[in-house]
């Protein structure tokens, strides 16, 4: 249970970090989302390039909010404009 608190709030930190270099205004869920998304897209990014984190607090929000950044990006060329 613990574990999944712990993600939730890397989560939520990548997320609100990924929307503010994307300039992007989002909630507390919304973030949560974003960064949950982002961890996965950049554990599977960084994975193929044959980085890892070190499993520690700081490299999985690197690793969460880089991929949060690129997740948002990604959205970005489907909006309508």
């Amino acid at each position: 249970m613990m574990g999944i608190l712990v993600s939730l709030i890397i989560g939520a930190i990548a997320g609100w970090l990924g929307g503010k270099i994307m300039n992007k205004g989002m909630g507390l869920l919304i973030c949560i989302i974003v960064g949950v998304i982002g961890g996965f897209l950049g554990s599977w990014v960084f994975g193929h390039l044959g980085i890892s984190s070190d499993g520690s607090f700081w490299g999985q929000l690197l690793v969460g909010t880089l991929g949060s950044v690129l997740f948002l990006f990604i959205l970005s060329l489907f909006r309508r404009k």
